[in-house]
C-alpha cells in the first residue's frame, strides 16, 4: 500500500517514535546491554516495523521511514556501541515506574548529550549506593527531557496548569475537653525534606560484654568437686578515620579493658582472684605511600588497674603500673578490606622501635626480675624492631573471628603475643565467645611445671550478654 497523504507519513513517524520510546525504555530497564552485531539491530527494526503494520493496518514498505528505523536502531546504536569497552557496561537499578507514567513538563535540565553507556560508578565501594541513586535519577531525567523533546505533541501536562491536589483532614480527640479539633493534614514535600547527605569522617565502634560461667556440687554429690563462678567483663572501643572522604590518611585509635573474676575456694586469705585484669590502648596513624601502603606510627601501651596477689600469701604479683609496658615504632603499613568489608587485614612492620617496661611499684612486694627490670630500677628500655598484624573476619552474619599478633625484639630478647577471638551472636543481647592467647617472652623464669617454659597460654570459653552499637 502505498502513503499519499503527508498527514499519514507523519502519524506513522509519529507511531514509530513512540514504539522506539517505549523499547528504548524497556530496554535500558533491564541493563545496559550492548547490542552484539548488526544484523541482531536490523533484526529488531523489522520485528518493529511488523508491529507497527499489525496495530495500524498501514504497511510500511522499504522506504525512508523504514529506512529510519533501520538506521536508528541498528547504525547508531551500534556504532555507540562498538565504540564502548565492556568494562564500562553495567547493569543498573531498575527505573521507577513514575517514569513510565504521563509525561508533566515541570522545568528543563540542560542535559547537551545522552550518553548512556558511559560509566555512572566511582572505584570506592563504599560510595556504591549514592553512585546509584544518582545514575538512576540523572538518567531518568536524561530519558525524560529526550522523550518530551521528540514528542512534545505527547506531554499532555504542565505542573504549572494541574489542579490543585484534595485535601486531607484528621481529627484529633481530647477527651478532657470532649472536644474533637479537625486539622488539615500536609503531606511533607520533598522539596521540604532535607536530601543532604551527613558525611561521617570519623566511625566509631562500642562494644561492652559481660560473661559468666558457673558450676555448682552439692556436697553429698558421688563424684565429689568444687564449686565455681567465673565472671568475665570486656569493654572494646575504636574509633577511626573515614578513608571514604580521606583516602590519603590512616588514623586506627582502640581502647580495650578486660577484667575476669573467679572464686578461689583454695585460698585461705581471699574468696576471689583475677584471672584477667588488662587495659590495653592501640594506635596507627599513617600517610598513604603507594596502593595500600602507608608510611605509618603504630603504637602501643598496656598494664593492669587491681592488685593481684600469690595465692594463700600477700605477696603482690602484678599492680597498677607494675608492670606497664609501652611500645613504639616507625615503619610501613599495609591495609586491605574486601568490597563487602567482611574481611580486614592489617600489617605493621616497624624496623625502629621503643620498648618501655615500668614497674612504678617502689617495695619489696613486687618482684622487679618477673618483669625483666633489674631491682634497683622502675624501668627498663630497649631499642629494637615490632611488628604487628590484625585480621577481622566476618564468617557469617552473627559470627566474627579477629586475630592480632605483636612481636618485638632488640635482636637479643623476644617478646611475641598472639590474641584470637572468636565471638557467636545468638541475638542481639546474647553472646558466647572463645578467647585464646598466646604468649612467647624469652626472660620468662622457669615454673613449677616442668612441661612449661617460655610459651605462655590462656583460654576462657564464656557466655554473657553484650551491649554494642557502630557508627556505619
Amino acid at each position: 500500500m502505498i502513503l499519499h497523504k503527508p498527514s499519514r507519513i507523519l502519524t506513522s513517524l509519529a507511531a514509530i517514535g513512540v514504539v522506539m520510546t517505549v523499547s528504548a525504555q524497556a530496554m535500558y530497564q533491564s541493563s545496559a546491554r550492548v547490542i552484539e552485531n548488526v544484523q541482531e539491530g536490523a533484526a529488531l527494526a523489522d520485528s518493529m516495523v511488523r508491529v507497527l503494520t499489525d496495530s495500524t493496518g498501514v504497511a510500511v514498505p522499504d522506504s525512508a521511514a523504514f529506512e529510519i528505523v533501520r538506521l536508528s536502531v541498528s547504525d547508531s546504536l551500534l556504532a555507540t556501541a562498538d565504540s564502548v569497552p565492556y568494562d564500562t557496561v553495567v547493569v543498573i537499578k531498575p527505573l521507577s515506574r513514575a517514569v513510565f507514567m504521563p509525561a508533566v513538563y515541570a522545568h528543563h535540565r540542560n542535559f547537551t548529550d545522552y550518553r548512556p553507556f558511559d560509566r555512572d560508578y566511582t572505584s570506592d565501594s563504599t560510595m556504591r549506593w549514592i553512585d546509584e541513586a544518582r545514575a538512576t535519577e540523572r538518567n531518568e531525567a536524561m530519558m525524560v527531557q529526550r522523550f518530551m523533546l521528540g514528542n512534545p505533541d505527547l506531554v499532555r501536562y504542565n505542573v504549572a496548569n494541574l489542579p490543585e491536589a484534595p485535601k486531607q483532614y484528621i481529627g484529633e480527640v481530647d477527651p478532657s475537653k470532649h472536644t474533637i479539633k479537625i486539622k488539615e493534614f500536609e503531606p511533607v514535600t520533598p522539596d521540604k525534606m532535607n536530601n543532604d547527605v551527613e558525611k561521617k569522617h570519623w566511625l566509631r565502634t562500642f562494644q561492652a560484654t559481660a560473661q559468666f560461667s558457673q558450676a555448682f556440687n552439692s556436697p553429698n554429690w558421688y563424684q565429689g568437686g568444687n564449686n565455681n563462678l567465673n565472671f568475665l567483663a570486656n569493654v572494646f572501643y575504636n574509633i577511626k578515620l573515614n578513608q571514604a572522604f580521606h583516602p590519603k590518611v590512616l588514623f586506627d585509635a582502640t581502647v580495650q579493658y578486660k577484667l575476669g573474676l573467679s572464686n578461689a575456694p583454695e585460698d585461705t586469705l581471699r574468696s576471689y582472684s583475677i584471672s584477667e585484669d588488662l587495659f590495653q590502648a592501640n594506635l596507627t596513624m599513617g600517610y598513604k605511600a603507594a596502593n595500600r601502603w602507608y608510611y605509618s606510627f603504630n603504637g602501643q601501651f598496656k598494664t593492669q588497674l587491681l592488685n593481684s596477689y600469690i595465692k594463700n600469701t600477700r605477696q603482690l604479683s602484678a599492680a597498677l603500673l607494675s608492670p606497664a609496658e609501652l611500645t613504639a615504632g616507625i615503619g610501613m603499613t599495609y591495609n586491605y578490606a574486601n568490597k563487602k568489608k567482611t574481611f580486614t587485614f592489617d600489617a605493621s612492620i616497624s624496623p625502629l622501635s621503643y620498648n618501655l617496661k615500668i614497674c612504678a611499684r617502689s617495695d619489696s612486694k613486687i618482684s622487679h626480675e618477673s618483669f625483666d627490670i633489674r631491682p634497683d630500677k622502675h624501668t627498663a628500655s630497649k631499642i629494637g624492631s615490632s611488628g604487628v598484624c590484625k585480621m577481622g573476619w566476618q564468617i557469617a552474619y552473627n559470627i566474627h573471628f579477629k586475630s592480632r599478633v605483636f612481636l618485638f625484639t632488640d635482636y637479643n630478647y623476644i617478646q611475641a603475643d598472639w590474641e584470637n577471638t572468636l565471638a557467636m551472636d545468638i541475638n542481639k543481647y546474647l553472646t558466647t565467645q572463645i578467647y585464646c592467647h598466646l604468649r612467647y617472652d624469652s626472660t620468662t623464669p622457669p615454673c613449677d611445671n616442668e612441661h612449661w617454659h617460655k610459651l605462655q597460654v590462656k583460654e576462657i570459653l564464656s557466655f554473657g550478654v553484650q551491649y554494642k552499637f557502630q557508627s556505619f
